[in-house]
């Protein structure tokens, strides 16, 4: 009898140890970079755009700063509401520009994650933080991707910690809202930019054109539930 209950106690205790290993295994950290700007490598991940390309003269610049021993991205640049003379192109705005990572590789899950925050030190204008996620439209004419939108403020001075919820982005075609019913699937994301626009957006934010900056440190995906 004594044996028995040694055999048991041994295969409660193993029973034990492997359901905490696999619990443990399965939840996810609360946290998860996306993008550290702590190399200047970090900028061959990214391309920039803005109006110019289709007769604007709004310009954008990302560069990776040094302070000390501290590394930070830096996306800035000039909005203008200006149009070439030259352009061929009747377009209808314009003072806008933006950093977009270069497709990853493949995608990335954050189906276990529910809100992206970025820690940056602005210039009191409101920014646009886009997810762009695996077409879900198979048709001719709409191949691109689709794309998630959100504005936050990036305040001047001091390092920030913005938290944007996933449900607060709404999926849109050329910066116009498609649809606020549709539902962002965060297991097929594709990649992410970020973006300014001279009719800002938040109340209260600086807006127009001229100058912008906004530093960055790092964009990670949070689990906050």
């Amino acid at each position: 009898m004594s044996k028995l209950r040694s055999l048991w106690k041994a295969y409660v205790n193993t029973t034990k140890k492997a359901l905490a290993w696999n619990v443990e295994e399965w939840i996810p950290p609360t946290e998860k970079y996306i993008f550290n700007f702590n190399s200047k490598q970090e900028v061959k991940k990214w391309h920039l755009y803005s109006d110019s390309e289709y007769g604007g003269l709004s310009s954008a610049s990302l560069e990776i700063s040094e302070t000390g021993n501290e590394l930070r991205g830096v996306f800035s640049g000039n909005l203008s509401l200006d149009v070439s003379g030259n352009s061929k192109l009747n377009i209808t705005r314009s003072g806008f520009c933006g950093m977009r990572s270069k497709k990853f590789d493949g995608f990335v899950d954050l189906d276990l994650y529910d809100s992206i925050a970025m820690k940056v030190r602005g210039d009191g204008r409101c920014y646009i933080s886009t997810i762009y996620t695996e077409n879900w439209v198979n048709s001719p004419g709409q191949e691109e991707d689709n794309s998630w939108q959100a504005f936050f403020l990036a305040p001047k001075g001091d390092w920030y910690i913005t938290k944007i919820p996933f449900d607060r982005y709404l999926p849109t075609w050329r910066g116009h809202v498609i649809d606020s019913e549709l539902e962002m699937n965060p297991s097929r994301i594709v990649g992410m930019s970020l973006s300014i626009n001279a009719a800002g957006g938040i109340p209260g934010a600086r807006s127009g054109p001229g100058d912008f900056q906004v530093e960055i440190d790092w964009i990670k995906a949070l689990r906050t539930q």
